[in-house]
C-alpha cells in the first residue's frame, strides 16, 4: 500500500499537516503496522525504543526528527586546544558557540516556542557552551522545568566527562537516557597535547597529570552510565598528527566499556576562531582522511557518520539550523505549550518512515543483485529521506556509497551556498567542485545548465531526474543502470 508523497515543507505546515494526517490513516492501517520496521537488525528492541526518534543516535531518524540545544551551562572545567567559547558568532557552526546564554526560565520559554513551531522536535540537549555536568545546577533545573511541561521530550547532555561520575545517579532519576562524552585519548601523553589544563576538586592540574585524571574520570563515567542502562555516544575530535592513529585504540576502549556509538569528528581549525590549534597552524583532516579512519574503525564500536558538529544553541534538523529564528527578543511574552502539531507530525511520519524503509530495502536488494562496483553519490536534501533540495540552495551534501554490500551513508560535506543573487558564483562553484572530490554523481531537486556543465567537466555527473524520490531508490536505479541489472519498481 503506497503512501501519499510527503514533502518536508507540507509535513511541517500546520494546515497541510492535519490534511496529511487524515490521508495517512486509511481503514485498517495504523502507524505501527504500515510498511516495514525501520529498526536495524543489529540493534536490540529496547535500545531501538530509546533511539528511534533521536536524530543523533539514529542515522535513519535524522531525516525526520530535530534536536534543540539550550545554552544554559557556560562554565567549563577543562581547556581544549581546539575550543574557544566566544559568543555572538551567529555565522559560525561549531561546538561551544552561542548567540545568547540562557537562564533555566528563559530556556523553558524558548523550548516551548520551538516545540510549538518545529513539529520535528524530539530531543532537548545541554551541550554547553561550557560543560553540562560542571555547570550542573543550571542543567538540572532546566531539565526539570522542561520535563514538567513537555512530557515526551527526550533529554540528553554532552560532557567532557570530568564531573560526570558525580551526577550519574541524578541523570538516572531525571530519566536522562542519552549522554555524549568527548573522549579524545586514552593515553595521557597524547592527552597532554590536547588539554593544557583541567580544574578538578578546587585545583588546577596541567600536563600529563591533568590528562591522566581526565582519562580516569571519563572511563569511570562511561562504565557507570553503561551499568545504569544509559545510552552513550563518544565524540572524538580527529587531530592529524596528534591523535588520528590513536583513535583506533580509543575506539577499542570505549567499545569494551559499553559505548553505543563512536562519533569521530574532524578538527575545526580556522585561525579566525582564535583557538590554540587554529593560531598555531594545526590543520584539520581532509574529507577522505576522515572517511579512511572511519573505515578502519568498522568492526569496533558502532560509528556515527552523520554528525554536524552543532552549535551549543542549535535548533532544527541536523544540517538545517533554525536557531536564529528563536532569539529571546523575538519570542512572545506569554507562551503556552500546544502538543497538537508535534503529535500530528509523528502520526504522519510513522507512515512515511515505514514506506521509506520498504523502498530502502528494495533498493539495497537491487544493488546487491547487480555486478560488483562502487558508486559515490552526493545528495542535496532538506530531510525526509528524499532528494528535495535545489543544488543552488544546498549548504551541504549527504554522501552515500553503493557497492555489492548495499547502500551506506558515509558522511556529509559542507559547502558554500551557490545561489546568492549572482555574487561570487564562479568562485563558489570552484569550492563546491573541490568539496566533491571522489564523488561520481550529485542528486538534487533542480540544477541549472551552467553548474551541471562545470561539474561534468570536473568528472562529476549532476542530475535532477530523481527529484523527490527516496534517496536509496535513486541510488539503486543509478547503480543498476551502471552495473547491468534492471531495478525493481520504486516505492513512491
Amino acid at each position: 500500500m503506497s503512501a501519499p508523497m510527503i514533502s518536508l515543507e507540507s509535513a511541517t505546515s500546520t494546515t497541510s499537516l492535519y490534511q496529511l494526517l487524515a490521508t495517512a490513516k486509511p481503514s485498517g492501517c495504523t502507524s505501527s503496522s504500515c510498511g516495514v520496521s525501520t529498526k536495524p537488525a543489529d540493534v536490540d528492541q529496547a535500545i531501538w525504543a530509546k533511539i528511534k526518534n533521536h536524530p543523533c543516535y539514529s542515522e535513519e531518524a535524522h531525516h525526520y526528527f530535530a534536536r534543540m540545544h539550550v545554552a544554559v551551562a557556560p562554565a567549563c572545567n577543562i581547556q581544549c586546544n581546539y575550543c574557544n567559547r566566544k559568543y555572538d558568532c551567529a555565522n559560525e557552526s561549531r561546538p561551544g558557540v552561542v548567540s545568547e546564554k540562557l537562564t533555566p526560565d528563559q530556556a523553558l520559554r524558548k523550548v516551548i516556542a520551538v516545540a510549538n513551531e518545529v513539529p520535528q522536535l524530539s530531543v532537548l540537549g545541554v551541550a554547553g557552551p561550557g560543560d553540562a555536568c560542571y555547570d550542573w545546577k543550571k542543567t538540572k533545573e532546566t531539565f526539570e522545568r522542561v520535563a514538567g511541561e513537555i512530557h515526551d521530550i527526550k533529554l540528553c547532555i554532552s560532557t567532557n566527562g570530568l564531573a560526570l561520575p558525580d551526577h550519574v545517579a541524578e541523570l538516572v532519576d531525571m530519566n536522562v537516557d542519552h549522554v555524549t562524552i568527548t573522549i579524545n585519548m586514552v593515553d595521557p601523553e597524547i592527552g597532554a597535547k590536547i588539554y593544557p589544563w583541567i580544574f578538578y576538586r578546587n585545583r588546577r592540574y596541567t600536563g600529563i597529570e591533568a590528562a591522566r585524571i581526565l582519562h580516569e574520570r571519563q572511563m569511570v563515567g562511561l562504565e557507570m552510565l553503561t551499568a545504569c542502562g544509559i545510552i552513550t555516544k563518544v565524540n572524538s575530535v580527529m587531530i592529524p598528527g596528534v591523535n588520528d592513529e590513536h583513535l583506533v585504540e580509543v575506539n577499542k576502549w570505549v567499545k569494551e566499556r559499553g559505548a553505543f556509538l563512536h562519533n569521530v569528528m574532524p578538527l575545526i581549525s580556522d585561525p579566525a576562531h582564535g583557538t590554540y590549534y587554529g593560531l598555531t597552524g594545526q590543520r584539520g583532516p581532509r574529507a577522505l582522511e576522515l572517511k579512511a579512519l572511519q573505515d578502519r574503525l568498522e568492526g569496533g564500536a558502532k560509528l556515527m557518520r552523520h554528525c554536524r558538529q552543532c552549535r551549543a544553541d542549535a535548533v532544527g534538523l541536523l544540517g538545517d539550523d533554525r536557531g536564529q529564528e528563536f532569539a529571546l527578543d523575538q519570542l512572545p511574552g506569554e507562551i503556552t505549550y500546544d502538543a497538537r502539531k508535534r503529535e500530528a507530525y509523528r502520526e504522519v511520519i510513522a507512515r512515511e518512515r515505514g514506506d521509506h524503509a520498504t523502498a530502502k530495502s528494495e533498493a539495497i536488494e537491487t544493488v546487491k543483485a547487480a555486478g560488483d562496483g562502487s558508486l559515490h553519490v552526493a545528495v542535496a536534501t532538506k530531510g525526509g529521506g528524499r532528494i528535495n533540495e535545489h543544488f543552488g540552495h544546498a549548504k551541504e551534501f549527504q554522501v552515500y556509497e553503493a557497492s555489492s554490500r548495499g547502500i551506506t551513508y558515509v558522511g556529509h560535506r559542507k559547502i558554500e551556498q551557490y545561489c546568492l543573487g549572482g555574487r561570487g558564483e564562479e568562485a563558489t562553484l570552484d569550492g563546491i567542485i573541490t568539496a566533491l572530490v571522489g564523488i561520481d554523481v550529485v542528486l538534487c531537486a533542480k540544477i541549472g545548465e551552467c553548474p551541471k556543465t562545470k561539474l561534468m567537466e570536473a568528472g562529476v555527473r549532476a542530475t535532477d531526474a530523481y527529484c523527490y524520490d527516496y534517496i536509496e531508490t535513486a541510488i539503486g536505479t543509478l547503480y543498476a543502470a551502471k552495473f547491468g541489472v534492471e531495478p525493481q519498481a520504486a516505492t513512491a
